[in-house]
């Protein structure tokens, strides 16, 4: 194994697909010689040269409408798209077109491609380019959403996202690129998507979060649990659509108390989601109201504001207070 980052991990999955399978292609801006925005493509365009590594012309749309030319035509293209603000101009190219091809085609073609996307805030970047926005994309039905919080998680969800035989929108948290480290197999592996994953377990309330948030989450909870006779189960949910309505309805039966952490917008947030579910599957078992810590509805503030905006370490530990103490 080796101790790879997060990137490192997502360009090492990508280099590991292009050498299996001659139908996967990478598009996008500044992806070949530049190797992306973030270097996560860094290499790739040497060793698989331009047919296989496509710079593209500044037009979202265009990338996402072409990879689905080729995505029904045998290929499986990785489109990067340089921030997932930028996405907006190809929102109709995956709500009219790439989601409803199976449908319309009456199952003769799938769209097996992934978009990747850098997203949320917390690097002092340019308005538009830290949205976290992953709630408009959970509406899409038939476009799945991933989105790994660790090294480990990224290379193997990513090549589960190219294998799948339809669209996947996959979000990697700007945040996580290069905050740290650990072992990730050199091997080809996958991770199952729809399923979450355990980071702590515990016995008085469930905890839900995914992408950036989880290792701030844990840090709450370590010094939650320091200061207090309680311990959380925390679930990263890795797969925001289709969610782990096993995984989470069995937490909550446990412990019978819910915080919910994502710095996205509050309102048609996921949260709401994930509280409609726990209302369809485990009402009964519910002790305190669920309690959520998230963004604000506002767009993405200016960077010297940025940190107001995320949730914090003390909102955090309120809301678990909250759930504990109702």
């Amino acid at each position: 194994m080796k101790q790879l980052t997060m990137v490192q991990a997502l360009t090492d999955a990508m280099r590991t697909m292009l050498v299996q399978d001659e139908a996967v292609l990478v598009l996008g801006e500044d992806v070949g010689t530049n190797g992306g925005v973030f270097r996560a493509t860094d290499g790739l365009f040497e060793q698989f040269g331009e047919e296989r590594i496509i710079d593209t012309p500044l037009a979202e749309s265009g990338i996402v409408g072409t990879s689905i030319g080729l995505a029904v035509n045998g290929f499986r293209p990785i489109v990067e798209i340089q921030f997932l603000g930028f996405i907006y101009p190809a929102f109709n190219q995956l709500m009219t077109h790439a989601t409803r091809m199976r449908q319309r085609s009456m199952g003769r073609y799938t769209v097996p491609m992934v978009i990747r996307a850098p997203y949320g805030a917390g690097v002092k970047a340019p308005e538009i380019h830290s949205d976290s926005v992953e709630g408009l994309f959970t509406q899409i039905p038939g476009l799945k959403v991933v989105i790994p919080s660790n090294a480990y998680d990224a290379k193997g969800l990513l090549i589960a996202s190219i294998e799948d035989p339809d669209p996947v929108l996959f979000l990697e948290p700007m945040r996580s690129y290069r905050s740290s480290r650990m072992e990730v197999p050199e091997e080809k592996y996958t991770i199952e998507l729809g399923k979450a994953a355990y980071v702590k377990k515990g016995e008085d309330v469930s905890i839900f979060t995914w992408g950036a948030m989880v290792p701030d989450t844990m840090k709450a909870v370590e010094d939650f649990e320091k200061n207090h006779d309680a311990t959380c189960d925390v679930i990263d949910l890795r797969t925001l659509y289709p969610l782990d309505k096993e995984m989470i309805q069995k937490s909550v039966e446990k412990t019978g108390r819910v915080v919910i952490i994502h710095e996205a917008p509050a309102t048609g947030g996921v949260n709401a989601e994930i509280i409609s579910l726990i209302n369809d599957a485990a009402f009964f078992f519910l002790k305190a109201p669920i309690q959520k810590v998230t963004g604000f509805d506002t767009p993405v503030p200016v960077y010297s504001l940025e940190k107001e905006y995320l949730p914090s370490k003390e909102k955090m530990i309120n809301a678990i207070n909250t759930a504990l103490s109702y």
